[in-house]
């Protein structure tokens, strides 16, 4: 993975201030993805991971359109709205080739720690940089610490120099400025310092050396790298913020990477379940269809439910973080966590329907895809923190937070979260913290909407939001659990993973409520098959159960799933038009 290996997009003068580019509009920009013929569709992206190499025509298209600015404030010249439109926006390209989002979006860290603690200086020297395509690092991790962070050894010596090395670092090869956190103090969180460090394009200051980075199994071609201080001298100024909350700020920003990795699982999943549910339409299985047969059948309900599931989960956190930075600390790695381990279910599904055709490699025309995106998903799932530093990261919030109660405060009102219409405030990354307080917003008022809903709908739902109310009713026994001379040493971990489903069959709940009179994933107002599906798969997870023992709950999300895809359009909430129809890309044989 070195720098001739990852060229960057051609360089261009800053595209002129142009209202925000629409999911709509990438999928016309991009072509259908099944064409073999497209430079930008699913034939192309194989034969780039094949060779290892880097997406640099697509990279380069896309930021000619703008797509890069999608995650920079407006006064940075960027066209930054809102996460829930970034989040489809560049779920629409990543659908076709994730390694698009590394290639355009890497910067996103170091760009939020500047929006945090960065000087007006500082803040300008990046925003030139990203507005013209460029890169800037952002260097935090070390080989041999890896998520401990607070062991992390890079320092800044008694002479104001940087040694030390850090490692997968996203850019490293083409970055031109470097935003690293280093330990100036002894021990604890506060013992680190940032540093804004110039690499200007071409050249590698005194004391820097960039290695190539260790070689992934998926997302291949990304720019990875070693970057090695060996004695560079820290100049004047380079210093971000106060000394000592370097980690604090880059934890804190870690929580907006959260995001867009969720949409690189969401592009994932749809593609995935998209291959899967051409090929069971057309792939003869005796004197039938596959896709007729019960087994099919149920694999590709259950793969459409935890699709809806992490659908929904991830469009309310990416408007959460407008509406209640203070908890994001603890919704967002939930909902990552969440979206990640659902996004593998689709993936376990489809390929048990794929067989043979979920192993291929790139040879006959659609080959190659399915396999790719597996060894991309687990790349994805691992991108901004391991599953268990994730987990870890709001698992330790939780006993005092799902035993909070109005006593301790109110909890803050997430309305407009579920309202789809309804406006956002204005993102603002330097009111995210690092510590959720109050009672949980989403699960505070659960137990009372479950039973006011229980005689509006079916018979059906109204049994499985029962099963939800008194779910999150054990949360605070499991949470004692966790404390005291007897505390279960994994109950910490089980609380986690619990309050994760939980949360977002809550949110699921939340999100029907809010459109009963409009309807979602294409579905009418009012109807209830599609949170019945998301309930049943949810519910399943948080007890530790096979989805598919509730095959008769899962049906609505494969009809609402099916339905999306006949009239072409993207597995959303708010449906996505797609450019146009999708081929059954797999041999028919």
């Amino acid at each position: 993975m070195s720098a001739a290996r990852t060229p960057a997009p051609a360089r261009t003068a800053a595209p002129a201030r142009t209202p925000a580019l629409t999911p709509a509009e990438v999928e016309l920009l991009l072509g259908d993805p099944a064409d073999p013929a497209n430079p930008y569709g699913f034939a192309a992206a194989v034969a780039r991971d094949e060779a290892d190499a880097f997406p640099g025509e697509l990279c380069g298209l896309l930021f000619e359109a703008g797509f890069h600015l999608a995650y920079l404030p407006r006064e940075w010249g960027g066209t930054f709205e809102s996460f829930d439109r970034s989040l489809t926006l560049v779920r629409a390209a990543a659908r076709r080739d994730v390694t698009v989002m590394p290639g355009t979006m890497f910067s996103i860290i170091a760009a939020t720690c500047l929006q945090v603690h960065g000087s007006a200086g500082q803040r300008e020297k990046v925003a030139r940089i990203l507005r013209e395509g460029g890169a800037v690092a952002f260097a935090m991790t070390e080989a041999a610490h890896g998520s401990d962070l607070v062991s992390g050894a890079l320092h800044l010596d008694e002479q104001g120099r940087l040694r030390g090395e850090k490692w997968l670092v996203g850019n490293g090869t083409r970055a031109e400025a470097v935003y690293v956190v280093a330990r100036t103090g002894a021990r604890g969180p506060g013992a680190f310092t940032a540093y804004l460090i110039d690499t200007p394009r071409g050249t590698t200051p005194e004391g820097l050396t960039r290695l190539p980075a260790p070689r992934t199994d998926g997302m291949r071609g990304v720019d990875l790298a070693t970057l090695r201080f060996d004695g560079l001298q820290v100049p004047p100024g380079a210093r971000v913020g106060k000394e000592g909350e370097g980690l604090e700020v880059a934890l804190r920003a870690q929580q907006a990477v959260r995001l867009m990795s969720m949409a690189g699982s969401l592009g994932i999943a749809d593609t995935a379940l998209r291959l899967t549910l051409d090929f069971t339409a057309t792939r003869r299985f005796g004197r039938t269809t596959l896709d007729a047969t019960p087994y099919a059948r149920r694999e590709c309900a259950a793969a459409s439910a935890a699709l809806l599931a992490a659908d929904a989960v991830a469009t309310a956190a990416a408007r959460g973080v407008h509406v209640t930075p203070r908890t994001y600390s603890v919704w967002g790695p939930a909902a990552k966590h969440l979206v990640a381990e659902a996004t593998q279910d689709v993936l376990r599904h489809c390929s048990t329907v794929l067989a043979t055709r979920s192993v291929l490699r790139g040879q006959a025309p659609g080959d190659g895809v399915f396999q790719k995106l597996r060894r991309d998903a687990a790349v994805v799932r691992v991108i901004d923190a391991s599953p268990y530093a994730n987990l870890r990261s709001y698992a330790a919030q939780l006993p005092t937070l799902v035993t909070a109660t109005t006593a301790d405060g109110p909890a803050p009102a997430v309305d407009a979260v579920f309202d789809l219409e309804a406006a956002l405030p204005a993102y603002e990354p330097a009111r995210l913290d690092l510590l959720a307080r109050g009672p949980d917003p989403v699960l505070a008022a659960l137990q009372d909407l479950a039973a006011e809903l229980a005689g509006q709908t079916d018979a059906d739902t109204s049994a499985l939001l029962k099963e939800l109310a008194d779910a999150v009713a054990e949360l605070p026994a499991l949470a004692a659990r966790t404390r005291g001379a007897d505390a279960d040493p994994h109950a910490l971990a089980d609380l986690g993973e619990s309050y994760a489903w939980l949360h977002g069959a809550a949110v699921c709940v939340r999100l029907w409520v809010a459109s009963r009179t409009t309807g979602l994933y294409g579905t009418a107002p009012g109807d209830t098959g599609w949170l019945r599906s998301v309930l049943a798969y949810l519910l399943s997870r948080a007890a530790g159960t096979d989805p598919r023992r509730r095959a008769r709950d899962l049906e609505p999300a494969r009809d609402a799933v099916g339905a999306l895809h006949t009239s072409h359009a993207l597995f959303t909430a708010l449906p996505v038009p797609l450019d146009a129809p999708q081929e059954a890309v797999h041999a028919q044989g």
